[in-house]
């Protein structure tokens, strides 16, 4: 098992397969099995955990563990995608929001939630992603998924724009709680910035960077 700080704009198969090609050029492998236990949208960085060869059947274990995050919101305003994917497409008023009030409306987000996936997402839908039918302005319609929040935590409030540390339960996606939060503030909110801070008790802070893996390579080799 490695764990990687996914740079931002890559997707987790750019991450998965520069990977796979530094371990095969380090140790002259016509092929290795490499696999990621649990995407991360290409605006996002942040930890992702990588397996290799014998430890892909530990996939499943590491894709069921809890995740933290660092999320920006953007009040006010709102994007089909729910995030930066797409242009903003409506505007709603703000200056009724308070910190006092964000704080409250968070509180009511903690334990169980029924959660419905954005269209701009990987979800399988009659074989294939979401997003396929969301970019050709194809509606589908999603399942609601039942999710759990740990832990909400205001970290700055500076309107338009707060900071939230998130920690949840697989298959939570933080652009859905986007659209949540700015229907609960009576406004609209988009998911601006997000990194995954930890998987389990695994921590960004102890992952590989690439440019670090290529020094651990040539160390091993």
């Amino acid at each position: 098992m490695l764990s990687f700080n996914k740079p931002l704009y890559w997707t987790s198969f750019d991450l998965v397969n520069k990977v796979r090609i530094m371990i095969r050029s380090a140790f002259n492998l016509k092929k290795i099995k490499v696999g990621h236990a649990g995407t991360l949208d290409p605006l996002a960085s942040g930890l992702m955990i990588i397996c290799t060869g014998r430890a892909t059947k530990r996939i499943e274990e590491f894709r069921d563990l809890d995740k933290e995050y660092i999320a920006t919101f953007h009040l006010g305003k709102t994007t089909p995608s729910f995030d930066l994917e797409t242009e903003t497409d409506s505007q709603y008023p703000t200056d009724h929001i308070n910190e006092e009030q964000v704080r409250e409306v968070l509180k009511g987000f903690m334990g169980a939630q029924l959660q419905l996936p954005p269209m701009y997402s990987a979800k399988l839908l009659d074989g294939k992603r979401a997003y396929e039918f969301a970019r050709k302005g194809i509606e589908k319609e999603l399942k609601t998924v039942q999710v759990y929040f740990h832990e909400i935590e205001l970290l700055s409030f500076n309107i338009p724009e707060i900071t939230v540390r998130i920690l949840c339960s697989k298959g939570t996606y933080i652009r859905s709680f986007a659209r949540d939060l700015g229907i609960a503030l009576n406004s609209g909110a988009y998911l601006s910035a997000l990194e995954r801070t930890a998987i389990g008790q695994f921590s960004v802070k102890d992952a590989f960077t690439l440019e670090s893996f290529e020094g651990y390579l040539q160390e091993i080799k």
